[in-house]
């Protein structure tokens, strides 16, 4: 997945040791880190260029199925109990023939769960739907395990949604017939959010989303480059699959690595914007760490499993270098969190001039900076064009969680670099559509971590280079470290925030498990 932010910060706030070995160092250093930046800078505006260049193509199937396929709708499930009744509901009523559909649950709960799938497939059942419970015990693979667990009775064509999923009625209508191209492979349409407006978090997570969704996939998909299916919302070949090598089980994300290796195999992947799967966005921070920590951390995984072989490949220099970028981009979080470490108030700030300014601060401002304003805003603009002024009022607080994020997804990225091992750890769900609707007193909570301590630590060193600013009158920084410092105090609090619910609400599982009637 693409970082949230990749920005510099002019040329505010820098550490002086004239004359010095270490400051020579730290320049090298310091600029390096800029200019790595920047560099993904330059290829967000590349993105925007491809997007805007590519928006207006029509994208139409070859032809018409004159009789529908059999289609599989795979339902992977893990604990899942106040999401699971909806997503089954949603799902059978879906608007394709009864004896063209199936519905694979794939249940590896360990929890109430079990019992509530059970329950609700007995039910379509007995309203005469094709539905097939498989619960593993061993759940080796996760999420990958389950869907080849799955793929061994599925039909030809296999339609993937996760618990937190709502599809609409005619979701399979819209997207089967592309498959009457036969080097199609893959169908991926655009999440909507079903809780964007619940809390801020959720806003800014929807803007996020919905520049990665719209930008990046209709700019990499309709201009011939490579892109990923998302892990749900997509419908894909069987054929495509085994080709492919099968869903593996390797990375955290098992969606990005069997995207590159069907299209190394010469499949056609193809993104429906204006087909949208609603989806539950994640409502508490630790959740969202959690979140973006596993697509983090499973991208950098896959770009070192498959990056070699993309450049051994007879590819086209163009589709190898986007490829490159786009499978580590995730490193701009390091790059990012390295920012952070470098910056130091201890001694003032060199001078600067007119000519370093033109000649680096002004670059530097204009591709790490101000390249993602303009992806975010070209993003709500296209999907908001009557209230985009409102939506993008929310940017500077998307930028600011950016930078809160930054460690967790160093962290991440330092984890795949290091072969650090870890479980598939879910994102939880907790059916939240509405505001003020509850939630704190749900189970599934993230496990904790030190982090949010760490994260303290970051904005009260913020909060002192930001006073440290203004009483030299550097007031050009101010803007720059006051994101920095409400980015890490907004994501450091809302974590901490759940542990102390968490200890107020106590270990007693009945006081938190609701299942849906």
């Amino acid at each position: 997945m693409s970082p949230l932010l990749a920005s510099g910060v002019g040329g505010g706030g820098t550490l002086v040791m004239q004359g010095s070995v270490g400051y020579l160092i730290w320049t090298i250093c310091y600029l390096s880190v800029l200019v790595g930046l920047s560099t993904y800078g330059i290829h967000r505006y590349f993105i925007i260029y491809l997007f805007l260049k590519h928006r207006k193509r029509a994208v139409k199937p070859m032809s018409q199925f004159v009789e529908l396929p059999k289609v599989t709708m795979q339902l992977p499930i893990f604990n899942e109990v106040y999401v699971v009744e909806r997503l089954l509901k949603s799902v059978s009523e879906l608007d394709y023939p009864r004896e063209l559909l199936q519905i694979q649950v794939l249940d590896d709960s360990t929890d109430d769960t079990r019992e509530l799938t059970a329950c609700c497939v007995a039910k379509l059942r007995g309203r005469g739907l094709n539905v097939e419970l498989i619960h593993r015990v061993d759940r080796t693979g996760f999420k990958a395990g389950a869907l080849e667990t799955g793929l061994e009775s599925a039909h030809d064509f296999v339609c993937i949604l996760d618990a937190d999923f709502v599809p609409q009625p005619d979701l399979l209508q819209k997207t089967i017939h592309f498959f009457t191209d036969p080097k199609v492979g893959m169908i991926q349409t655009r999440w909507g959010h079903l809780n964007r407006a619940y809390s801020m978090l959720t806003r800014v997570q929807a803007m996020f989303l919905d520049g990665h969704l719209l930008l990046e996939q209709t700019a990499r998909s309709r201009s011939g480059r490579f892109f990923n299916f998302n892990g749900t919302a997509g419908l894909w070949r069987k054929s495509c699959i085994a080709e492919a090598g099968g869903w593996q089980h390797d990375t955290l994300t098992e969606d990005l690595d069997l995207s590159y290796r069907a299209q190394l195999a010469g499949w056609k992947f193809i993104f429906l914007s204006d087909v949208i799967t609603p989806a539950e966005l994640p409502v508490d921070m630790n959740g969202f760490k959690s979140q973006q920590h596993r697509w983090t951390k499973g991208s950098i995984q896959t770009c070192k499993k498959l990056l070699p072989t993309i450049w051994r490949s007879k590819l086209p220099f163009h589709i190898k270098l986007e490829a490159t970028a786009h499978l580590t981009s995730n490193f701009a979080y390091l790059l990012l969190a390295c920012l952070c470490v470098l910056l130091n108030p201890s001694i003032g700030g060199p001078q600067t001039g007119w000519l370093r300014m033109i000649l680096v601060d002004v670059p530097i401002f204009l591709t790490a900076s101000c390249s993602v304003a303009v992806f975010y805003i070209c993003a709500q603009r296209e999907l908001h064009p009557r209230t985009w002024m409102k939506e993008i009022l929310l940017l500077p607080a998307l930028l600011a969680l950016g930078v809160g994020l930054s460690l967790n997804n160093a962290r991440a990225v330092l984890e795949a670099v290091f072969n650090h091992k870890s479980e598939f750890a879910r994102t939880p769900k907790y059916g939240i559509e509405r505001k003020k609707q509850p939630w704190r007193s749900c189970k599934y909570m993230p496990l904790k971590s030190m982090l949010p301590i760490v994260e303290m630590a970051f904005a009260m060193y913020f909060t002192y280079f930001l006073w440290f600013a203004i009483s030299h009158r550097q007031y050009l920084s101010v803007p720059f470290l006051g994101m920095f410092q409400i980015g890490f105090l907004y994501v450091s609090l809302s974590s901490l925030s759940q542990w102390w619910r968490k200890i107020s609400f106590g270990n007693n599982p009945r006081a938190e498990v609701s299942i849906p009637a």
